[in-house]
């Protein structure tokens, strides 16, 4: 298994996902593309110590971009996992 360093990226802070930690008790994050709801449930309950209930994943497409005349590029593709907490676990992150 993979370093649980290695496959949580970053946690996403949009007014969506701060609406999500605080209504729902579900956090969402940038994952490694190759990891799996396994290996995101293990990483995200040893990185903050909480119980996780559910892992969903999404693939998150590139979308066209201009990049001057007549240029034409993608942003890049990454993957995001939106985890569930058991009631009453919490993550310490976005002031929420």
């Amino acid at each position: 298994m993979k370093d649980p360093r290695d496959i949580i990226i970053r946690p996403i802070l949009t007014e969506k996902a701060m609406r999500l930690m605080r209504d729902h008790n579900q956090y969402t994050f940038e994952v490694h593309p190759s990891a799996t709801k396994p290996e995101i449930r293990y990483a995200v309950e040893h990185l903050f110590k909480v119980k996780v209930k559910k892992v969903r994943t999404i693939r998150v497409k590139g979308r066209p971009r201009r990049l001057g005349f007549g240029l034409f590029g993608r942003t890049r593709q990454w993957k995001k996992a939106i985890v569930t907490l058991e009631e009453g676990q919490t993550i310490p992150i976005g002031g929420v």
